[in-house]
Order: C-alpha cells, then sequence, then structure tokens
C-alpha cells in the first residue's frame, strides 16, 4: 500500500471553539459507493487506521471533572474522501459515544471493537471534504487495552505510542495519516490544561473552571499527541535563536526538577548543530505525575513539543539523564517531524535517536550501560551480537507486534547508520541526514524512502548495502573493520545489564 504524506486543510480557531467550516458534501452513487476498508495494512498492526478517507485536522475539547475524574469530550475531524463511501470507519476504544454527526446532520453509528462505524444518510463522493463530530465520555481508569491515558493523582496525561491514541479521541491511528491539531482543555480552579502545541487563549469560564486553548503549528500524527490536567507550574526559558522553551511540572516538584529542565538549552543548541533548526514552534518536558512502575513502559516519550516523562529519572545527574534527553529530543524530527509510514520503518526513530543520544554521551566522556566510551567500541559489541539478534527478532526493518520495541530497533539501527556513514563517510552522510529531514518534513516516510535518499545524496545505490543491513538474516562486514567477527548464534554472549522497566526501554542511552 502507498502512504501518503499529507492532505492540507488546517482548522481555524474561532474564541474558544474550533469551527471547522466546509463546503456541503458531493454525494456518490448508491449502486457504486462501498464501505471504506478498515484497515490500512500496516504491516505489525494490521487492524489500525481506516481508509477511503485522510483527515486533515482535528479539534479535540476535553472537559475534566475532578469529583468524578471523567473527561466529557468533542472530537471534530475535518475528513477528505478518497473513494466513494457508503460507510466509513474511526478507530476508537473505550469511549462511550453519545452521538455523532456528519456536517451536522445526526449520522448511524455502530461500536465494534476498536472500530466506530459511521454511516452517512447518503454516501459520499470521492474527493468530498466532510465533518465529523463525535461526542462522548472516557474514563482515564478504564481498563482497556491497549490505553494511552496515564492516571494520576491530579489529573492525567496521555502517552498514545504506538497504538493507543484512539483510547483518548477518535481518529484515523496511524503515523502515515499526520493532521493538524487544536485542543480546548476545560479544568476546575486549581489545575492547568495543557496539549502539544502553543497556548492560544485562556478562557475564565466564570464558575471556577478555566479554558486553555492550543494549537499546533505543525501536523501532528496521532501515536505523539499530548494532553494533560493537574496541578502544575509552567516554566518558560528561552532557547538557542529565541526557540520558546515550556516545561509543565508538578508544582510540588517544581524546585528538584530545574536541573534537569535547565539542561534543555544546550541540548537543544548541540543537535541544532547536526540536524538544522528545531522544527516545531516550542519544546518542553511534561515530568507528569506518577513514578508508579506500571503508570507506563518506558522512561519517556516524545510526544509532540512536550516530552513525557517520570519525574525520578529526572532527579538523577546530568551524566545518568543527559544522553537519553537528547534521544528524546532528536524525535523532534526523526519520528515526529518525520513520521514512520509504517510501524515495520520504527527503526527510523530510534536508531536515529539513539545514535545522536550516544555521540551526546561519548563525546562527554560519560560511560554507558556497558562501561564503554566510545562509539567505535558500542558498535563493535553490537556488531558482535548481529545475528544472534537477527535471529531472536529478526532484521532491523522487520519487527513485529512482540519485539517491536527492542533492542533491535535501537541499537540495530544504530549500527545500520554508523555503517551508512563508514560506507559514505561523515560529509555525505550529513548530507543524507538533512536531504531526508527536509524531504520529508511534515510527512511520514518509509525504509525505501531512506535508502532512495542515501542513493541520491551519496551518488551510489545503496539499496544493496543497506537492504543487506536492513533485511538480510546474517550481519555484513562492516566497511572499514575487517578484523569484526559476529558471534555464533549457537555461542554464548554476556548480555548488557537488565533494566527495571518494560520492553519499550531498550535505549542504550539509559
Amino acid at each position: 500500500m502507498r502512504y501518503r504524506t499529507r492532505v492540507t486543510a488546517p482548522a481555524a480557531l474561532l474564541g474558544t471553539v474550533a469551527a471547522l467550516s466546509v463546503a456541503a458534501p458531493a454525494h456518490a452513487d448508491q449502486d457504486t459507493a462501498a464501505p471504506g476498508p478498515e484497515t490500512l495494512g500496516d504491516p505489525v498492526f494490521p487492524g489500525l487506521g481506516n481508509d477511503g478517507y485522510r483527515v486533515s485536522a482535528y479539534h479535540l475539547d476535553l472537559a475534566y471533572d475532578a469529583t468524578t475524574r471523567l473527561v466529557d469530550a468533542t472530537a471534530t475531524l475535518t475528513i477528505v474522501t478518497t473513494q466513494e463511501l457508503s460507510r466509513f470507519s474511526l478507530d476508537a476504544l473505550g469511549l462511550d459515544v453519545h452521538e455523532v454527526l456528519l456536517d451536522g446532520v445526526p449520522a448511524d453509528r455502530e461500536q465494534a471493537g476498536a472500530k466506530l462505524r459511521i454511516t452517512p444518510g447518503v454516501p459520499l463522493a470521492e474527493r468530498t471534504t466532510a465533518t465529523v463530530t463525535v461526542t462522548y465520555t472516557v474514563d482515564p481508569r478504564g481498563a482497556v487495552t491497549p490505553t494511552a491515558w496515564v492516571p494520576t493523582p491530579d489529573g492525567f496525561a496521555i502517552c498514545p505510542q504506538p497504538n493507543a491514541a484512539h483510547t483518548v479521541f477518535p481518529c484515523n491511528d496511524h503515523p502515515s495519516d499526520k493532521a493538524d491539531f487544536t485542543f480546548r482543555v476545560t479544568v476546575p480552579a486549581g489545575l492547568k490544561g495543557v496539549a502539544s502545541g502553543r497556548l492560544v487563549s485562556t478562557e475564565d469560564l466564570g464558575d471556577g473552571r478555566t479554558a486553555y486553548c492550543y494549537r499546533s503549528r505543525e501536523p501532528i500524527a496521532t501515536e505523539i499527541v499530548q494532553i494533560t490536567v493537574g496541578d502544575y507550574v509552567i516554566k518558560d526559558r528561552q532557547g538557542p535563536h529565541g526557540l520558546p522553551l515550556r516545561d509543565v511540572v508538578p508544582t510540588a516538584r517544581a524546585a528538584a526538577l530545574e536541573p534537569a529542565l535547565a539542561l534543555t538549552p544546550n541540548l537543544v543548541s548541540w543537535i541544532e548543530q547536526r540536524l538544522g533548526a528545531f522544527p516545531f514552534e516550542t519544546y518542553g518536558l511534561l515530568p507528569c505525575n506518577n513514578d508508579a512502575s506500571n503508570a507506563f513502559d518506558f522512561t519517556g516519550l516524545e510526544t509532540q513539543t512536550l516530552t513525557l516523562y517520570k519525574p525520578n529519572f529526572l532527579l538523577q545527574a546530568e551524566k545518568s539523564i543527559g544522553s537519553h534527553m537528547m534521544h528524546e529530543l532528536v524525535h523532534s524530527y526523526f519520528g515526529n517531524s518525520v513520521s514512520p509510514a509504517t510501524w515495520s520503518d520504527l527503526w527510523l526513530n530510534e536508531g536515529h535517536a539513539d545514535f545522536y543520544g550516544l555521540l551526546y554521551r561519548y563525546e562527554r566522556g560519560w560511560t554507558d550501560s556497558l562501561g564503554l566510551t566510545t562509539m567505535e567500541a558500542r558498535m563493535k559489541d553490537t556488531y558482535a551480537r548481529g545475528d544472534q539478534w537477527r535471529k531472536s527478532s529478526g532484521p532491523v526493518a522487520a519487527p513485529n507486534e512482540a519485539n517491536l520495541f527492542d533492542s533491535q530497533r535501537y541499537l540495530g539501527g544504530v549500527l545500520v547508520l554508523y555503517a551508512l556513514r563508514r560506507q559514505v563517510g561523515e560529509s555525505v552522510f550529513s548530507a543524507i541526514e538533512s536531504a531526508f529531514l527536509e524531504r520529508f518534513r511534515n510527512a511520514s516516510a518509509s525504509t525505501a524512502d531512506y535508502i532512495a535518499v542515501a542513493s541520491e545524496v551519496s551518488g551510489a545505490d545503496q539499496s544493496g548495502f543497506l537492504g543487506a543491513w536492513l533485511y538480510g538474516t546474517k550481519t555484513p562486514r562492516m566497511p572499514g573493520h575487517p578484523d569484526w567477527t559476529v558471534t555464533p548464534v549457537s555461542s554464548a554472549l554476556r548480555q548488557p545489564p537488565s533494566r527495571p522497566s518494560a520492553p519499550h526501554d531498550n535505549s542504550a542511552t539509559l
């Protein structure tokens, strides 16, 4: 299946409500219209996403009740059809749906598993723009699997990656269908509502509640949206070139977390020297008020413009957190600005994040979890594991749902990038990185796209070289290192130290 880059139709935020005005939809012939497929054919999550349309904009209006701890919400989607549709579906799980409107008119609906099926009164024609409005209630503490909700004593945050945004809002839950987002988050006195993007208005509703409205300047993939409510203090500071930095910090822990938060400006400066200007309108950290081991199964998540962390992680010394803070920051480029076309392309996100995170670590002379202090030493160790990982986890660019976030996507991805850099040289490698980020900015890209850019920029066909590294069952020879050897699969190999977290935390920057 060919994945789109993006359909552009920005939402307008008028006052405190997003008014999405569209022309009346054209109608299709009853005899030729068909239901849209309830999948986008992802190789890792085949049930995720829906075809027959693309979403150009979301407006999410959420109101949090601190007494019931429920969220009453309205999601307004602007969709553009790609075929005649007698019916279409959204991803939605654990949402108590009250009503669905299609261009202001009630539409028939059916909730079937993780799909919300919507049947218009008259089939929609191809290339029609329509507005879908879904009102619903959701309990952030609900027992659905997967779930994106992270309940906290004073509210919630969300961690949608990879396949759980649809437990927060109905959506086309796949990174290939990025869209513009506006948010309205209403909270009672004493709490703040925050979302991805920049704050555009604050409204005192006169009943002890406040509505905070946000807009993202760039499109967002559903899996990296952030919405949070809590007793927060907002810490603003300036990054390089005037970049606004915004941290959203639990009030009671703000002073203790300040040393970690103060590291961000220099981290941004370092990565901008290698990957270019920061791609979004703001950046910051969200150490949400929950350190429980089961709150979410990773240390940090690169939700767009506002990286989610467990607070206790950020209370450590710089040498223990700086490398992983760089990892998460790099995701603003690889993963957020350029999203994966399918989940089999995850190595592009995690390999790049670990690659630059490790470079940052070794530049500062900090040892890694194996006690190593150079990229070459770490890659030699990783190279030795190559055939074992290919046997246990498959090739780097061919994951499945069970091993999607294991070391093969992280360190295995770093090894691929290291090999490419040795093959083409540092200056050409840097040019490849820049060209890839520029070409697919605000869009989605596949492994094939990266190989094509590498071939074009290097002036040589890299499909055979990178194909072997990304899809081969045996580890290729490392350019410039004929002495490096791969440990046979049957041989025992000392494993890296185990981590207390779940499989998402396989980053070598931790």
